[in-house]
């Protein structure tokens, strides 16, 4: 049988490797300028700052929202598009904040927690029923759209993020 500190051990070390990605998606961009952070380079029109704006409010839609039940003052959403009187230190800033908030209504709940909240009709009949759903939900994205800003910033400047260093290779 599993211990409710075993569970929440677990629910750690999934923070720990989504961690990891959140990390990789704000170092990924790191020195880029405003201009570069704002400009479309694939064919589907989004921009490097409008990946991390969806992530943010990806990430406080599944944790804050669903999984602890909280509805947010100033929903972000999932768009792409970031308002032109947005800075890019805005946008970045709120990523930090919202991984910090997102931590914090997760962090000491077990792995098998029911979501407080479920948008019904949202999403058809497709659904996550517990933590441990939504956090690997959560991570698969944040691990895919890692790879789409290192696809980005290397048509950018050349750049690609260095696992080995953890850091953009130079």
């Amino acid at each position: 049988m599993t211990t409710q500190t075993e569970a929440i051990g677990s629910t750690t070390r999934l923070l720990r490797s989504l961690a990891s990605q959140q990390d990789r998606v704000l170092g990924i961009l790191a020195g880029l300028d405003e201009e570069a952070l704002r400009r479309p380079v694939l064919a589907s029109g989004w921009s490097c700052l409008g990946m991390v704006q969806h992530l943010t409010g990806m990430t406080r839609f599944w944790f804050v929202e669903v999984m602890a039940g909280r509805p947010v003052d100033d929903p972000v959403g999932d768009s792409f598009v970031v308002p032109v009187g947005r800075s890019s230190g805005e946008v970045l800033a709120a990523y930090r904040t919202t991984i910090e908030q997102a931590d914090l209504a997760i962090e000491r709940l077990p792995l098998t927690t029911a979501p407080a909240w479920w948008p019904d009709g949202l999403f058809g009949d497709w659904r996550l029923d517990t933590l441990e759903e939504v956090l690997l939900h959560v991570l698969a994205e944040t691990a895919c759209h890692c790879g789409h800003l290192d696809a980005a910033r290397e048509l950018i400047d050349g750049r690609t993020w260095d696992w080995e260093h953890g850091r953009l290779a130079d």
